[in-house]
């Protein structure tokens, strides 16, 4: 009852390359890295720029006295 052997996972595989096709999995592959890589860019960036943003403006200080709007 623990995990499965490799004999299992063969048959499990050859019965979704039969469903879905080597075609269809290399598509879904490619599509799933592709967004891995978009991710990991897209988090580069905002660390980036969240790290920008810090260092300008850890130079400066901005006095503002609040007025009342009548």
């Amino acid at each position: 009852m623990g995990s499965f052997s490799i004999w299992h996972w063969l048959i499990v595989l050859v019965i979704v390359m039969m469903v879905f096709g080597t075609k269809k999995l290399r598509n879904m592959g490619s599509d799933l890295g592709g967004a891995v890589k978009g991710f990991k860019e897209g988090m580069k960036e905002g660390s980036e720029k969240t790290a920008d943003s810090e260092a300008s403006q850890s130079g400066k200080t901005i006095d503002v006295d609040a007025k009342e709007k009548r």
